[in-house]
């Protein structure tokens, strides 16, 4: 089973560069995972990889990046970002002969907000994903299956602060993470509807920075966005 997302590369580099073009020095960027497999069993799902493919386009999200900027590697636990983050270092650190410190797994970056799996997965699989996530961030799934999404963003957007706050000269955080990771942010910090704004897509990212002691979120569609 194969299901087709955009790559978005480009624009979140495009996104990164342009921040530092204009003076930002502290940068966090969330990033969903490159191109991966599927599978109809929802079981199966946390062991999906990536394709030969998705594994190009990682390499080459590494070597796009600004050399100038070291990157730190986060990631989920589920194999297909543990994969992205491994490549984004292959091709950071081929790119510039330059190595740099191995991705921590960090479980913000995994999907936390989802507190009874044995009851989410039917209903997803019931409603569907775009339905879904819209019953969810409409407050209609009890909270005893899927966190408050207001309080997931928040937990998120805190979480991306903090990588912010931990970097050191010349670095870079990157976070490895889901499109389901991405949603509540856009939806709940830069008012972005997934109905309208699009799907997330392959290294497709949020990007926060730190800028006269406040903190931003941003991404190719729109301009800063205060936290």
């Amino acid at each position: 089973m194969k299901l087709k997302y955009e790559v978005r590369t480009k624009q979140t580099i495009d996104t990164i560069k342009h921040l530092m073009d204009n003076g930002v020095k502290k940068i966090s960027v969330l990033i969903r995972h490159s191109d991966r497999f599927f599978s109809k069993d929802a079981r199966l799902e946390p062991f999906m990889g990536l394709t030969d493919e998705g594994k190009e386009l990682a390499f080459d999200f590494g070597a796009s990046m600004p050399s100038t900027q070291m990157p730190k590697l986060y990631s989920s636990f589920l194999g297909r970002c543990v994969e992205t983050a491994f490549l984004i270092d292959k091709g950071f650190t081929k790119k510039n002969n330059h190595t740099i410190d191995h991705n921590c797994m960090d479980a913000m970056l995994s999907p936390f907000y989802v507190k009874d799996i044995t009851k989410a997965l039917p209903l997803i699989e019931d409603q569907g994903n775009e339905l879904f996530l819209r019953n969810w961030f409409d407050k209609r799934i009890d909270e005893s299956i899927m966190e408050n999404p207001e309080k997931t963003s928040d937990i998120l957007s805190e979480f991306m602060t903090e990588q912010i706050k931990n970097l050191n000269k010349n670095q870079i955080a990157i976070c490895v993470s889901h499109d389901w990771n991405i949603y509540p942010l856009k939806e709940f910090k830069l008012g972005f509807k997934h109905e309208t704004a699009g799907q997330v897509g392959y290294l497709d990212g949020l990007v926060f920075f730190e800028k006269d002691s406040q903190y931003y979120i941003t991404n190719y569609q729109t301009n800063p966005v205060l936290l």
